[in-house]
């Protein structure tokens, strides 16, 4: 008996993702309609994820030359489209596009405004301070000048109190190195204006050092540096005060303060 041969139907490969003809919405359908342990759900959001990274790296491109490197932001945008893949739900009926490009947007503008910032600054400061340079150059072609705070406040319908602080934070977006050289001093980096020694340290720790020193003397000699050295006066009015000898309080003044001075450099 002849067996009849038979010619094995060529297997055509998966379509190519193109989310802009709903590919993505289909695959995620399918990936719905799977259980939660099926292997088949990894590599459909993987699929859907690598089809959908373009738009995520244009989107992020919008946010380019901001302070923020380029790569940095489409990483970010990258995790929001990740969100955006596993946030989605196909019962709603919406295109992907349409709930993934808020997301990674949202999640770009929350790269600022968390982590761009070199001081943390409130959010409503933040926003405000994006929409001045704006103000400020419409106001400026529009009057010849450059518009004064109260014009910039009333345009953007805050205070001028507002405008002032969101102006202020702005300065603070990106802190400059205090190893740059500052301008126009020859090279002198910045630290060399803002660094000092500040003697008020040494003070409080020789304060620290002396009090227990001073808790150590004898009630009397206590008194007499008090007496000495912040009521300002001399050994002879000292004595009669303690009814003692100016010569016995020289004495007791010299024997406190070399005890103390000998407990200082212990």
């Amino acid at each position: 008996m002849v067996r009849p041969i038979v010619t094995p139907t060529a297997v055509s490969p998966p379509p190519t993702l193109n989310p802009a003809t709903g590919d993505s919405e289909q695959l995620l359908r399918r990936r719905a309609a799977l259980n939660a342990d099926d292997p088949e759900r990894a590599r459909l959001r993987t699929r859907v994820i690598e089809a959908n990274l373009p738009m995520a790296r244009r989107l992020a491109r919008r946010y380019a030359g901001r302070g923020e490197s380029y790569e940095d932001l489409t990483q970010v945008g990258a995790l929001a489209l990740i969100k955006a893949v596993d946030g989605y739900d196909t019962d709603r009926g919406v295109p992907f596009a349409s709930y993934a490009i808020p997301t990674i947007l949202g999640g770009i503008r929350r790269h600022f405004r968390d982590t761009a910032w070199a001081i943390r600054v409130p959010r409503s400061a933040q926003e405000l301070s994006a929409l001045v340079p704006e103000a400020r150059g419409r106001l400026g072609q529009q009057h010849g000048r450059q518009p004064t705070d109260g014009e910039l406040a009333d345009d953007l319908k805050v205070t001028v109190a507002q405008l002032q602080a969101a102006v202020a934070a702005f300065d603070v977006y990106r802190l400059p190195s205090l190893n740059e050289p500052r301008p126009g001093v020859d090279g002198i980096e910045r630290l060399e204006f803002v660094a000092a020694a500040d003697s008020g340290y040494a003070a409080v720790a020789d304060r620290l050092t002396l009090r227990p020193l001073l808790a150590a003397l004898p009630p009397r000699e206590r008194r007499i540096l008090t007496m000495r050295f912040y009521g300002d006066l001399t050994q002879a009015q000292i004595a009669t005060r303690v009814g003692l000898s100016q010569m016995h309080v020289s004495r007791l003044l010299k024997r406190s303060l070399t005890q103390l001075r000998a407990g200082m450099l212990r």
